[in-house]
């Protein structure tokens, strides 16, 4: 199965509500869709959300990734080099990570539709179905707790908290929210990098002093100070989630090697797909330390690769998937299913995908 040409192309879903973090606000996801085509006929799909602010990555950057230097790197290739094509989209520029996932789950792809078996299963299959939680946007603590009545009477029974713009508010945030939900539903926060190491200690403590039952906070300080991130993991009563401290596989490393977090995010768009996710996923079983899998505002295309990975790998305990559920509509054909907080894998040849809906190719 020979690589015949590669075609990029955009999508545009709105989303349900804007999406609010300490870091932008989000009204509707706005990716990059690559297709591999083969001289069989079948085709690989990846996708690349441009989410600048945490990875860097624009729609103009991926776009001049794929077509100066990952398009020249794959044509007239045979998908059996798996493993040297993998390494090659790695090293054929420097960052661009959400470019390269997007080939790299396409190849992904491609592969496991040649040997007629989903990728999931290559990988070890654990398991068929997943519970993933869903995103509450950071707004004011009424806001948000009306936002999250709304999201358990969806059916969810995990919510992740967006925290961090005022953070004198957040304690008021989570008290509001805990006392609309009752005990039983699990709450975890994500800071976004907003917060200083001495701050976030402080602010932690007093989520447990008041009895608010918080599962992990996410990065709490920023990614690149983990110095910082170590001293609040030493020192809070909460576990520790490292997320954009966590761009690559040797990121992994030193922060298992240090101790820095109690937890592990992974997320396909910063470490580059999901051969580096793989690697990172069997680091954290050597270390023994529990990961999440994440995603940026993203369609189903490579949110379905992520759930690939978390059906597949044990280590994988936390699910954080909603990207499709905060979209307003769903333009990708197959791949798994998505009802509200469950998950079903597909059990379709590769990673399931058989077409998109509305894209805009780029010509």
């Amino acid at each position: 199965m020979k690589i015949t040409h590669i075609r990029l192309g955009r999508i545009s879903v709105p989303l349900r509500v804007p999406f609010k973090t300490a870091l932008r606000q989000v009204n509707s996801v706005e990716d990059i869709i690559v297709e591999i085509h083969t001289d069989t006929g079948v085709i690989g799909y990846g996708e690349a959300p441009p989410t600048g602010v945490i990875t860097g990555d624009t729609t103009g950057a991926i776009i001049g990734a794929f077509q100066d230097h990952i398009i020249p790197t794959l044509l007239g290739r045979d998908v059996d080099e798996l493993e040297t094509l993998t390494q090659d989209i790695q090293h054929c520029i420097v960052k661009n990570n959400s470019a390269k996932a997007a080939a790299d789950m396409a190849l992904w792809d491609l592969y496991g539709k040649q040997y007629n078996i989903p990728v999931y299963k290559l990988w070890g299959g654990c398991r068929k179905q997943l519970t993933t939680d869903i995103t509450i946007s950071v707004n004011p603590p009424e806001q948000m707790a009306a936002d999250a009545i709304q999201a358990v009477q969806r059916g969810y029974d995990t919510l992740k908290v967006k925290v961090g713009i005022q953070p004198s508010l957040d304690v008021e945030r989570l008290q509001a929210i805990r006392n609309a939900v009752g005990s039983a539903v699990r709450l975890r926060i994500d800071a976004n990098q907003a917060w200083k190491p001495k701050q976030a200690v402080m602010l932690l403590q007093q989520m447990q002093e008041k009895g608010l039952d918080i599962e992990l906070v996410e990065q709490p300080v920023i990614a690149q100070d983990i110095d910082g991130l170590k001293y609040v993991t030493d020192r809070s009563p909460i576990p520790v989630l490292a997320d954009e401290s966590v761009f690559s596989v040797q990121d992994a490393l030193h922060i298992l090697q240090r101790r820095a977090a109690d937890l592990i995010n992974i997320k396909l768009m910063k470490c580059g797909g999901l051969t580096n996710a793989l690697k990172i996923a069997t680091l954290a079983e050597i270390y023994g330390i529990e990961c999440m899998i994440g995603c940026m505002l993203e369609a189903k295309i490579s949110v379905n690769a992520a759930v690939h990975l978390a059906c597949a790998k044990q280590i994988i305990t936390r699910i954080d998937l909603d990207g499709p559920v905060l979209c307003s509509q769903d333009p990708i054909l197959g791949g798994a299913v998505f009802h509200e907080q469950h998950i079903t894998v597909s059990d379709a040849p590769g990673l399931g995908i058989q077409g998109i809906g509305n894209i805009q190719y780029i010509e």
